[in-house]
């Protein structure tokens, strides 16, 4: 990958990063709503996951044991998030349940 491309997709995931951990952060102290709490949790999640495969597949480095269990775990987690997102897509509000 060059220079610029590398950079950019670093940049990207760390913008991809925090916008994760704000909706994370969101969900606990601005959502009263139980389905959207959990919704934001996971929207976050796979914000944030997504941007450490990015980050791990990107970097100059030989990757470490940790890079390989990164790479396992991130994809279940990010698959658990959004089959939990679409199963609740109608539910955020408590007419529609």
């Amino acid at each position: 990958m060059t220079g610029d491309a590398a950079q950019m997709a670093a940049t990207g995931s760390w913008v991809a990063t925090g916008l994760g951990m704000g909706l994370w952060v969101y969900g606990w102290l601005g959502e009263k709503n139980p389905i959207a709490k959990m919704r934001f949790h996971d929207a976050g999640m796979v914000l944030v996951f997504s941007s450490i495969i990015v980050r791990v597949l990107i970097q100059d480095r030989a990757m470490t044991w940790f890079d390989w269990v990164l790479v396992v775990i991130a994809p279940l987690f990010i698959a658990a998030a959004l089959w939990r997102l679409k199963r609740t897509g109608g539910m955020t509000n408590s007419e529609d349940r």
